[in-house]
């Protein structure tokens, strides 16, 4: 069977327990992701009351994680081509593992930063490799669905991190909170030894040693015809991926680009506001402790059902317009957030709408940067846009930290980061007018 003709099989037939359960491995990594990523937000009270830190300094904590993450994705998760999305991935899981339990003795805002930072690494890894192999392992029909379970397997995480530091901080303080995300990512990394497999394409790629017995295991688990031998994989000139980036970038392409690499960075720059200072800020603002951690985690609660939902939109209309909607309510939703803070159960209520909204402009974002690039560039176009969101992800806490520092009331702040919004759909129109434009073009 040649290697197309098993990658045609795999996008054609029904998708088999065995597919559904690797899938699940992969929410269950970006679950963990979540945790490890999120926790900072929902610590941060705690670490600034015991270390006396000011907002710049819980800025750089918040964002040393982004730091890491953008590192990670650039570094890190390339080498996959050539160790293997598996090795990458329980590499990565083992590099997160150690630096939470690290964070957990952590005697300084210095020592912190820098697990976080490492903690980011490996995020950064995990979540571009996993996100390939649950894409490798789904059929085409379900091919989008299997993405969008990746973005609420992080939104679970986040949520699970507030759930246990609202638990454990009173009792055994912010440390604790590290060392269980620790312990639960070396238990992921013991499941994702025995459970996870490599991906087919690597295997026809590389040929590492028992490629062939390999191969043949994962095609009887998908109830598959096994293989004599090793398909021919004929290797595409290297004068295409010489020229991949300079595509991004021709005639009309350019402006698509760079409309959905500022959409990222919008987006992104006032998602990591919410999903960070939130919190903290909710407190500062007269809520008790167990109040802001509270809002906190009903944003993350309802950002597990905006990609769904954004999803189900975007089969009625264009995913452009859905998207636009999005952004729209987003907007509305931050200016309300704080303005209600007052009275708790309303905040509440309007907190998991704007975890919803939040979370969805994100996956709607995700659904679109596929469908703007040709096959032969489209990872390295999405890939760079995603890049590009993460300088905004990183800018973003830190510029709360100033806005704090400088006394600016909560309020304004609030209203700054909703302007960001209502930015990112003229953006989203400007691109959709230019997809449109190419769409009606001769061939």
């Amino acid at each position: 069977m040649p290697n197309n003709t098993i990658l045609t099989q795999i996008d054609q037939q029904p998708m088999t327990t065995y597919q559904w359960f690797v899938i699940g491995i992969c929410i269950f990594l970006n679950i963990i992701d979540g945790f490890d990523v999120m926790v900072m937000a929902f610590t941060a009270p705690s670490v600034s009351s015991e270390w006396l830190l000011s907002g710049s300094q819980v800025g750089l904590l918040l964002s040393a994680g982004l730091f890491g993450m953008a590192g990670g994705s650039i570094f890190l998760a390339p080498l996959a081509d050539r160790i293997g999305r598996r090795k990458l991935i329980l590499t990565c899981l083992a590099i997160a593992a150690v630096s939470m339990l690290a964070s957990a003795a952590a005697s300084s805002q210095a020592m912190l930063a820098i697990f976080r930072f490492i903690t980011g690494l490996g995020v950064g890894g995990i979540l571009a490799s996993s996100n390939v192999v649950a894409s490798e392992y789904a059929n085409l029909r379900w091919r989008s669905l299997a993405v969008s379970l990746m973005s609420t397997g992080y939104g679970i995480g986040a949520t699970l991190g507030g759930v246990l530091s609202l638990t454990l901080i009173g009792e055994f303080g912010w440390r604790s909170v590290f060392l269980v995300g620790g312990m639960t990512t070396v238990v992921m990394l013991v499941l994702a030894i025995w459970l996870l497999p490599e991906s087919l394409d690597y295997l026809f790629a590389k040929r590492p040693s028992n490629a062939l017995l390999t191969t043949n295991k994962i095609l009887q688990k998908m109830k598959m015809s096994t293989i004599a031998q090793l398909p021919d994989v004929h290797v595409v000139a290297t004068q295409q991926g010489q020229t991949a980036i300079s595509k991004l970038f021709q005639g009309a392409k350019a402006r698509q680009t760079l409309y959905l690499w500022f959409a990222f960075f919008l987006v992104m720059f006032g998602f990591y506001f919410v999903m960070s200072w939130t919190p903290k800020i909710l407190i500062a603002m007269g809520m008790s402790p167990e109040q802001g951690v509270s809002a906190g985690i009903l944003i993350s609660i309802g950002g597990i059902f905006g990609a769904a939902i954004i999803g189900l939109l975007a089969s009625k209309i264009r995913i452009f317009y859905a998207l636009s909607i999005f952004l729209g309510l987003t907007a509305l939703c931050v200016f309300l957030f704080v303005s209600v803070s007052a009275q708790v159960s309303t905040a509440f209520i309007v907190g998991i709408f704007l975890g919803l909204l939040i979370n969805g402009c994100v996956a709607g974002l995700y659904s679109i940067s596929p469908t703007i690039y040709a096959a032969d560039v489209r990872n390295r176009g999405v890939g760079y846009a995603i890049g590009f969101g993460r300088i905004g992800a990183i800018l973003s806490p830190i510029v709360a930290g100033i806005f704090l520092d400088q006394q600016v009331a909560a309020a304004t702040i609030y209203a700054y980061y909703g302007i960001v919004f209502i930015f990112a759909i003229g953006l989203i129109l400007l691109l959709s007018r230019e997809v449109n434009r190419e769409q009606k073009q001769p061939v």
